[in-house]
């Protein structure tokens, strides 16, 4: 009598050998193309804090404002399509309590538009698609996929320069652990601006192409390890105002030691990076993982069914005994 081979062997096989195939093809081709910087984005970033702000209506500073900096960021879908990068719009607004509400935001105390297109797996900046300002460095409004524990160049628009961002270890925002990282800046000149030059200390003329000088007392970020998101922002700016050619300040602008994050945009922060980053564990690291352990096993068991099968197949066939055969 003679056996056949299991149908069901060869199924554990082809299914195994199938996850064992399916394991890499996640890490290496399905998880890259899910680790993407989105075209569509939409979303709003609000830090609070006190500091000085420059009244234009008395001409003087005053102090101890709460100061409220809101940073929108919309896709252009359509020019991102085009070019095959992420373009993104950002709107900075800085407003004290007197020009919020604000149904306009040109009607803050700051107004601040620019573009910024960037790759959307490197998020390395890429020029084009009237990009402004033309920001460098490898990091601005979100750090690249799978952060790493070092140094990285963060470009501060304000400055208009990149500076360099120190790891400084872990830190938890709402309960979820991010990477650390800090900065300063030193005074340094950032532009000009034409203003009365009472204001710089020059009352004998009447306009004055004043020097614009800025620093940072302190630049904190925390940031989401697997998705590069910012959980947590806080930043101390300081912008200044002298005569040409000047050693000191004449006016202070802008003066907060501490604006961070409000607990409503950490909170959003953290959602959302739970929610991306779960998704790229599960590609990057949980199917793959089960993938080839369960592909190895089935493949396994489906050999050894297959083995087992021939080997009875064959012992079912008496050795050294001749088949009868019938003739006429």
């Amino acid at each position: 009598m003679r056996r056949r081979t299991s149908p069901f062997s060869l199924v554990l096989l082809g299914l195994g050998t199938f996850l064992l195939v399916l394991a890499p093809l996640l890490v290496w081709y399905v998880h890259p193309r899910a680790a993407v910087n989105p075209i569509d984005i939409d979303t709003t970033a609000v830090y609070t804090g006190r500091g000085s702000v420059f009244d234009t209506d008395r001409v003087e500073t005053v102090p101890d404002q709460k100061i409220t900096i809101t940073q929108r960021v919309r896709g252009d879908v359509a020019d991102s399509e085009r070019s095959g990068n992420a373009v993104w719009d950002v709107i900075t607004t800085v407003d004290t309590d007197e020009s919020l509400p604000a149904a306009d935001p040109h009607d803050a105390l700051a107004f601040t538009p620019h573009r910024w297109v960037l790759d959307r797996r490197t998020t390395k900046p890429v020029h084009c698609c009237e990009e402004t300002s033309r920001i460098e460095g490898e990091a601005y409004l979100k750090f690249p996929f799978d952060v790493q524990k070092r140094s990285y160049q963060w470009w501060d628009n304000t400055l208009g320069d990149t500076v360099v961002l120190r790891y400084r270890g872990t830190a938890k925002v709402q309960g979820y652990t991010g990477y650390r990282f800090t900065a300063s800046v030193p005074p340094t000149k950032s532009g000009t601006r034409l203003v009365p030059g009472s204001i710089v200390d020059l009352p004998d003329r009447p306009q004055v192409l004043a020097e614009e000088w800025y620093a940072n007392h302190g630049i904190e970020l925390i940031v989401d390890q697997r998705t590069g998101r910012v959980l947590r922002a806080q930043t101390g700016p300081k912008q200044t105002l002298r005569a040409p050619g000047a050693d000191e300040d004449a006016a202070v602008l802008l003066d907060a030691e501490k604006i961070v994050f409000t607990d409503r945009t950490q909170k959003e922060a953290v959602r959302q990076a739970e929610r991306d980053s779960g998704r790229l564990r599960l590609l990057g690291e949980t199917l793959p993982v089960g993938a080839a352990v369960a592909g190895g096993l089935l493949a396994v068991a489906g050999g050894v069914l297959l083995t087992r099968g021939r080997t009875e197949e064959e012992d079912t066939e008496t050795p050294g005994m001749p088949h009868s055969v019938l003739t006429k």
